[in-house]
């Protein structure tokens, strides 16, 4: 990643104003508007995004102040700037809505240095202008709940790591005329914070769950963003769950499904007595009404339903084979 130098390519000086900067940029891009060059679109259209970002950022006074404080310190800066994002890759808790990317894998479209310092990654907010309130982002991540969570409801407490904007320098990077200290110049931090979640009853994998105000931080006295955390639903070694209704594997005795009988049965609220028919075939599904999840929206509940899997005796002794003998010449009309 090289230093670009936004006044270099405007042909402006460091200390132009604002209407020079101005002027300086629309002549350039009417020279070298792609459409003007058609001899050479390739080289026109790389220097035409050149004066397109410069003049982003020194359009822009929060950015222009920025860079005119990274100077010399540029390097410094975004190797911290890299080191954070590394660790912000790593951690693997947080998930944001990264938006269209630009070309080259980039946010904005424009070159590394102004990705680095000026756009940043994922759902970026500079700071406000003094006097101005913003909300701040919404933000979302996962929740990993298993199914007694869901089943149950209530309250839950968790910890994530949120990014938000820096408290020192509101997000604008700088602080005192010089790189901010806290943030290194991204104007963003990773921060722990600790909620107890509402977990609704019979909530689903991929459903949202808002936490109002407790998103992004608000610049300027502006309100917080809103957190929205996914429901990641883990497997459970019991259940299937397909919509509201669950479904289990009960093994029983071959006896149960030929002769019939009661068995237990485990459900999300303990064991239940479920009657098997005489006859019943191996594999059969029977439901139990009632003994599913929660309906969340509607309210009620779902079903469950237990699939019979017939389990043949082990180690059978010679008498029980000699009956066995005997049912099957039974079953073959032999005498």
């Amino acid at each position: 990643m090289n230093y670009k130098n936004y006044y270099d390519i405007l042909g402006v000086p460091k200390n132009a104003p604002e209407k020079e900067i101005k002027s300086a940029y629309r002549k350039l891009a009417r020279k070298w508007h792609p459409d003007a060059n058609p001899q050479n679109p390739r080289q026109a259209e790389e220097k035409f995004k050149d004066i397109q970002e410069a003049y982003e950022v020194l359009g822009d006074p929060d950015k222009r102040r920025k860079y005119d404080v990274l100077g010399s310190n540029w390097q410094q800066a975004a190797q911290q700037a890299e080191q954070q994002r590394r660790y912000r890759s790593a951690q693997h808790e947080t998930v944001f809505d990264f938006g269209d990317v630009g070309e080259g894998g980039t946010p904005s479209g424009f070159s590394d240095f102004f990705d680095m310092f000026f756009s940043g990654i994922g759902r970026r907010q500079t700071g406000a202008r003094p006097g101005f309130a913003q909300r701040g982002q919404d933000l979302e991540t996962t929740i990993d709940l298993n199914l007694r969570d869901v089943f149950s409801g209530g309250k839950k407490a968790v910890s994530l790591q949120l990014e938000d904007v820096c408290p020192t320098c509101a997000g604008t990077g700088t602080h005192n005329g010089a790189l901010c200290p806290q943030c290194h110049g991204t104007g963003r931090l990773l921060r722990t914070k600790r909620f107890d979640v509402s977990i609704p009853r019979g909530v689903r994998d991929g459903q949202r769950i808002r936490l109002a105000g407790q998103g992004g931080s608000g610049v300027g006295g502006g309100p917080g963003g809103d957190l929205f955390l996914i429901v990641k639903l883990d497997d459970d070694a019991t259940y299937k769950r397909r919509g509201d209704d669950l479904f289990v594997d009960l093994p029983v005795s071959i006896y149960d499904l030929v002769l019939g009988g009661d068995v237990n049965v485990p459900t999300m609220t303990g064991q239940v007595r479920m009657t098997i028919p005489p006859g019943t075939q191996n594999n059969r599904t029977l439901r139990l009404s009632g003994k599913g999840m929660p309906k969340a929206r509607n309210g009620g509940t779902g079903d469950q339903y237990v699939r019979l899997i017939g389990q043949l005796p082990q180690n059978l002794t010679d008498k029980e084979k000699k009956l066995y003998r005997e049912l099957a010449a039974l079953r073959n009309g032999k005498p």
